[in-house]
Formats: structure tokens, C-alpha cells, sequence
């Protein structure tokens, strides 16, 4: 057993239907399986357990109850005090083994009534597997979901523990694999530092600036110029060799006093010499019309925030993007994403490495589905979620830092795929997010500064 994040491999994700083929040959193989598990739920109870109270064990009718009944017995052995029906007046600590894989639709009676009732206990609470009532692919609520202090994963990792509302209802994540290496192919994948390792070198001694790649940030209309300046701060920063700005703003002279080293370059000219661009930062509604150009022209592309709503407005620049031979990175929040795929926020939050999917199958590209656990995917392999990231993310400018790092980063690597950048630049973006806890400016600081960041 181990506590799970920070993680630093990646590790593999599996679906309900992979995690129950899984079981279903451990236990073939193992028939001792449940009683390994519920023995994995009593040392963490015990560690969790703060010496005073009884322990109330909340038992559903499949696996998870079952896991609960056996951590119960060696519960009882060490002398606890524990109820399995009731709480009593004392608890200080529950046992969530209510729901497991199974729940296919929302919770409703009486196992509704016990989850309202274990969150409003007040004690210290650990989940079997996963907090019960929530979705284990999608990380959605089912009606009503357990908050959890800790959640004890056990055999298989799921993807719904990681993104949507997973992580908020997770509390902190323990994992037991229970001594089962799954053969299966995952169903995707759990970021973790080593994302970075294929673009931790610094440059070579011999390095230029002219070999460093070189980044054109598109964006900046009246009003919006700092997003468009945030993403080219943001280019600097990763490690590009020189960055132009080319901002839509008429009247803007001189990028950015404070960043001496961005140029000005015009939006709409010679866009074959640049060896990533970035655009749509603060772009407003101007950016359509450079857009034709841009996705004929870029060589290697990553398109954000105006560029986005405006290919999701306009038919003829999605079927442009769909054209594109070059390779191209998306990285929508969920409203964007849901003007993409003509639907709403809430479809694309109940099924995020879906949505993600969807977008990359229509649009041929790579996809960075911002959010709580942010979805990276491409077609032909399996999706990534970040496992790095905080609520402190949640402020203005710190998408389009994301979206100017991946530019700077790809153009520094331009043999890299764009799927492995991406995995890169959000897994760093969270964790630099969950150190500064600052607005974006500062963001982009901690992001160099962070260890594996070599420039």
C-alpha cells in the first residue's frame, strides 16, 4: 500500500468493464482476493484511527461490503469498537464500503440516506475502492456522492477517481494493487513527473537562439492584449529562442515593457518561418479572420480561447482545421469544448475523456480538456489525465500561460509529438500551480523555476 500523489511514473487507468475482467482472474487465481483487500482497508483504518471512538463500517449488498465485513473482523482483533448497522454517538471514524463498480445509475432511498448521513457525521472518512455514488469512469456524482478524507483504491487504478468531481470526493488517495500486475491494455493513462524526462536537457553549449525554436503568439485584441502577452511571457519562459508577438491590438506598439525580449511581429505575415505558433489569446472576435491563413500556413499549431470559439462559430474554419495536414494541439476549457462539439457544459463535464476523444477524432488533432484531472488525447492511443493541479489554477490568464509554454515547448522539440508535449506542459502547469498558488504571471515563474525545467 502506498499514498498515491504526488506520483512520479505514470500508471495505468482501467475502465469498469477492464477492472472487472481483472477481478474476475485474480480471483480466479487468488480466491483469497476479498480477504486480502478488507485486511488492506484495516491497517489504513487503524493508521487513520485517532485512539478515542468507534468505527462505523457503512456495508452495501456487492464486493465493497464484503471487503467492509472482513476489515471489520481485524478491526474487532485490535480491539476497536465497531458498528456495522448503525453509527453510534461516538464515531470518529467511517468505513464508506457501501458501492462500489457496480452503480450504473443514480443513488436514490435508503443508500441515498446513507450517504447523507456518513457526510454529515463530522468524523474522519476512508472509502473502499471509491467514494460510493461516484462514477468510476467519468468521476461524475450519481445523484449523491460520499466527501471522502481518504479513499483506499484497491487492484485497479480507476480514471474517474482523477477527473470531473473525482478528486473532490476523493479526499487523499491511497493505493493496494493487491499483488495483481494487470495484463490488460490500460484504458488510459495517469500522469506523473516522468512526463517531463524527454524534455528536461538544456540546450547544447553550441545552442543559439536561432536553434531554440521560434514561437509567433497570435491574440491580443483591444482590451484582451495581456492573454495574448501572458502566452508569450509563457513561450520565454519554456525556453524559446526568440518570441514575437503579433497582437491584434492596432495601437500596440511595444509588446511588453516588462518583457523586453518579446518582438513585434505583424499577425498575418511570412507564418511558415515560425517554428510553433500559438493562437487565439485574447483574440476576440478579430481572430477569425487571420484564422484561414494561420491554419494553412503553421507548421506546428496550438490553438486557444478566441480560436477556438471562432472555429466552433464558423463551419468553413472547422473543416479547415480537419484539412490541416501539419499537427495541431487544442487545449478547450469546458465551455469552449462544448461549442466544438455543439452541446453544453454538462455533457462534457459527465464524460470528459469522452469529450476529449470526440474532439480529437473530429478535428485530427491533439486535445487538452482543461479542467479538474485535465484529459490529453489523440487518436490512435489511449488518453492521459493529469494528476497534478489544484482549485489555484482556477484564475484568469493561467490558460493562456498553458497554451504559450506548449507553443515554446514544441518549438524547442520540434521532433516531439504533440501528445507527449502536451502530457508535458500540463503536468508541469499543475504542479507549478499547486507550489505558487498565484496569479498567472507568477505561474509562469514557478514553472521555470521548477527542477526538471532545463533552459
Amino acid at each position: 500500500m502506498r499514498k498515491l500523489l504526488p506520483l512520479n511514473e505514470r500508471l495505468p487507468l482501467f475502465d469498469v468493464a477492464n477492472s472487472r475482467l481483472i477481478e474476475t482472474e485474480a480471483l480466479r487465481l487468488r480466491p483469497q482476493l476479498m480477504e486480502d483487500a478488507g485486511l488492506a482497508v484495516a491497517k489504513l483504518a487503524l493508521a487513520l484511527y485517532a485512539g478515542e471512538g468507534s468505527v462505523w463500517i457503512a456495508c452495501g449488498p456487492g464486493n465493497n461490503g464484503g471487503d467492509g465485513r472482513v476489515a471489520a473482523r481485524h478491526l474487532l482483533q485490535h480491539g476497536l469498537t465497531v458498528h456495522l448497522d448503525e453509527p453510534a454517538a461516538d464515531t470518529s471514524l467511517v468505513i464508506d464500503a457501501l458501492l462500489g463498480l457496480g452503480l450504473k445509475r443514480a443513488v436514490e432511498g435508503d443508500m441515498a440516506e446513507r450517504i447523507a448521513r456518513i457526510n454529515a457525521l463530522g468524523a474522519c472518512v476512508l472509502s473502499v475502492d471509491l467514494p460510493s455514488g461516484l462514477d468510476a469512469d467519468r468521476g461524475q456524482v450519481l445523484g449523491s456522492a460520499v466527501r471522502a478524507d481518504h479513499t483506499l483504491v484497491l487492484l485497479t487504478l480507476k480514471p474517474g477517481l482523477f477527473t470531473g468531481l473525482g478528486r473532490d470526493h476523493c479526499g487523499e488517495l491511497w493505493f493496494e494493487d493487491l499483488g495483481v500486475l494487470p495484463e490488460a491494455a490500460p484504458s488510459a493513462l495517469l500522469l506523473g513527473r516522468d512526463a517531463l524526462t524527454a524534455f528536461s536537457a538544456g540546450a547544447r553549449h553550441s545552442a543559439h537562439k536561432g536553434s531554440q525554436g521560434d514561437v509567433l503568439v497570435v491574440g491580443g485584441a483591444p482590451g484582451m492584449r495581456g492573454a495574448a502577452l501572458l502566452a508569450a511571457r509563457a513561450a520565454l519562459a519554456s525556453g524559446a529562442g526568440r518570441v514575437w508577438c503579433g497582437l491584434l491590438d492596432a495601437g500596440a506598439d511595444l509588446p511588453d515593457a516588462g518583457r523586453p525580449e518579446l518582438m513585434h511581429a505583424k499577425p498575418d505575415a511570412d507564418l511558415q518561418r515560425y517554428d510553433a505558433i500559438a493562437c487565439g489569446s485574447g483574440g476576440g472576435l478579430e481572430i477569425a479572420a487571420l484564422l484561414p491563413s494561420v491554419l494553412r500556413q503553421a507548421r506546428r499549431l496550438v490553438l486557444d480561447a478566441d480560436a477556438l470559439n471562432a472555429i466552433a462559430r464558423e463551419p468553413a474554419l472547422g473543416r479547415a482545421l480537419q484539412r490541416r495536414p501539419a499537427p495541431t494541439l487544442l487545449t478547450p476549457h469546458p465551455l469552449e469544448a462544448a461549442r466544438l462539439l455543439q452541446t453544453d457544459t454538462g455533457a462534457v463535464q459527465a464524460d470528459r475523456p469522452g469529450a476529449a476523444g470526440e474532439l480529437a477524432r473530429r478535428y485530427g488533432a491533439t486535445v487538452i480538456l482543461k479542467g479538474s484531472g485535465t484529459v490529453i488525447a489523440a487518436t490512435g492511443r489511449a488518453p492521459a489525465i493529469n494528476s497534478s493541479g489544484s482549485g489555484a489554477l482556477a484564475t484568469a490568464g493561467t490558460g493562456d500561460v498553458l497554451a504559450g509554454w506548449c507553443a515554446g515547448l514544441w518549438a524547442r522539440h520540434a521532433s516531439a509529438e504533440a501528445f507527449e508535449v502536451a502530457c508535458a506542459a500540463v503536468h508541469l502547469h499543475g504542479l507549478a500551480g499547486q507550489e505558487s498558488r498565484g496569479l498567472a504571471a507568477e505561474l509562469i515563474r514557478a514553472m521555470r523555476a521548477w527542477p526538471e525545467v532545463s533552459i
